[in-house]
């Protein structure tokens, strides 16, 4: 019964080494915020670099590890740091009309995180560019269009269509996680338990 125990314990647990990946990744994405932001189109949602952090968590921590470290990224935002782009912290995007993306991050990271575990070590770059595209952009785009709604007064058209001033930027945010995450798992096979 111990050895049960002991087992789900360490399913559960984050080890120091997961705890310092989890603080990395977390920096990661509040540097890639240092930037700042370009607002584009008529919604006030801003383009920013921290996205990418957000598909490399999930894409080179998995779906656990990386899902805690956008988590403890928001969280920290939330307490009223300032490092989302811009200088804004958790509260004053939560209340404008960038609140479903920042939602959205966390199930991107998730899913991006669980279906690379299906494709490493060998982690072919087709597949990585499918999931990292399904997570990191339809996943956020998802969310964001929900926030848009319930957050501005556009309609359901002009909501979606907000997303369009955002894919080429995340395309190319996708291209590049695909191939860091590539090496990173060729470098370290066992980041991710697949």
């Amino acid at each position: 019964m111990d050895g049960i125990e002991n087992s789900r314990r360490s399913r559960v647990a984050f080890s120091a080494r997961d705890i310092a990946q989890v603080a990395v990744f977390a920096a990661l994405i509040a540097a890639m915020g240092l930037p700042g932001a370009i607002t584009v189109g008529f919604s006030g949602v801003p383009i920013t670099v921290q996205t990418l952090g957000v598909i490399l968590a999930g894409a080179v921590l998995g779906a656990r590890k990386g899902t805690a470290a956008v988590l403890v990224f928001l969280a920290l935002t939330m307490i009223g740091l300032p490092l989302l782009s811009g200088g804004r912290t958790g509260l004053t995007a939560m209340a404008g009309p960038s609140a479903g993306y920042l939602v959205g991050w966390v199930p991107a990271a998730l899913v991006i995180g669980l279906l690379t575990a299906r494709i490493v070590p060998k982690y072919p770059v087709v597949l990585g560019l499918l999931i990292n595209a399904l997570g990191g952009i339809l996943v956020i785009y998802l969310f964001g269009t929900l926030g848009l709604l319930l957050r501005t007064d556009l309609d359901f058209r002009h909501a979606v269509s907000t997303n369009f001033a955002f894919i080429p930027g995340d395309l190319a945010k996708v291209v590049v996680a695909t191939v860091v995450a590539k090496g990173v798992h060729r470098a370290y096979p066992g980041l991710i338990r697949a």
